[in-house]
């Protein structure tokens, strides 16, 4: 029986030239790419690609394959447009899981716009620090931030969040501001859940353990906290960006500044991408892209 699996991946590398394009333009990770290519060599038993740290090129095995895919693919495109006009209206339940604090703040404002577009659709929301096993769960749909760890999911990207350094100016009048990365263990640290602070140095990501006399597993708490001078925050944007631009907080350490971190959607590999999933992540994608 012929296999799908790697096909739209093979074509966007050879159209792009590139892993990265190829999984930009896919909306997925330039792992994911990577690995279904390898699984799919694996799977012919021939070499599609020639590699190098450079560039990426195809062989003459690989064009005469892609030569026979793209076909296919337009096939397959054009008798998706042809179901979705039969079921352009999505019925039925869908659920979905995300975490809690980015989940309050984007995920349901957008689901519940969703819900207002397609009155048929019964939406379940389960909002979650918890990773939950989607398969197990029945879980259409699960967003997920930052680096996804190599697993059987397939994932599309919806956007992306950086990470602020940040005090208020009561704060830094009184003790100063950090200049490198570590000072700041001279410094109270408002943390949150986790113990390691994130940056970049030298184009390697890094990690500090911070300390601080405040800990709280609210991001609004911190925000709060810090604009009080009680101590330096790091924080994703959602908390901050207003704050930063009113300046009642500061940006620190902004040399030190990780690459923003992504926002992702998350559905099994092996389960067949519904047109209410399709229409959720089209949703999805397009609200990251106002925000």
């Amino acid at each position: 029986m012929f296999q799908w699996d790697g096909i739209n991946e093979f074509v966007a590398v050879v159209e792009t030239q590139s892993f990265t394009v190829a999984a930009q333009r896919l909306g997925i990770s330039t792992a994911q790419v990577s690995r279904q290519i390898s699984q799919l060599e694996t799977r012919l038993a021939i070499k599609l690609f020639y590699r190098t740290t450079r560039r990426v090129s195809v062989t003459d095995s690989g064009q005469l394959f892609y030569q026979q895919c793209r076909p296919l693919i337009e096939g397959l495109q054009d008798a998706e447009r042809s179901l979705s006009q039969l079921q352009n209206v999505p019925r039925g339940s869908f659920s979905m899981t995300a975490p809690v604090t980015f989940g309050e703040q984007h995920i349901a404002p957008a689901v519940n716009d969703f819900c207002l577009q397609y009155p048929e659709l019964q939406v379940s929301l389960q909002l979650t620090n918890q990773k939950i096993d989607l398969v197990d769960e029945a879980i259409d749909l699960a967003i997920r931030l930052g680096d996804l760890p190599d697993s059987s999911m397939m994932a599309k990207r919806l956007g992306e969040r950086s990470l602020h350094v940040c005090a208020s100016p009561a704060y830094l009048a009184q003790y100063g501001a950090p200049y490198s990365v570590n000072e700041l263990t001279k410094h109270n640290c408002l943390q949150g859940s986790a113990e390691y602070w994130r940056f970049a140095e030298q184009g390697k990501s890094t990690t500090l353990k911070v300390r601080g006399r405040l800990r709280c597993n609210s991001g609004n708490a911190l925000v709060d906290a810090s604009l009080k001078g009680l101590g330096i925050v790091q924080l994703p944007d959602s908390y901050v960006k207003e704050h930063l631009q009113s300046g009642a907080l500061v940006e620190l350490l902004l040399p030190y500044q990780k690459d923003p971190e992504g926002i992702w959607a998350l559905y099994p590999h092996n389960r067949y991408l519904s047109n209410k999933a399709s229409l959720m992540l089209s949703h999805l994608q397009a609200y990251f892209a106002d925000v």
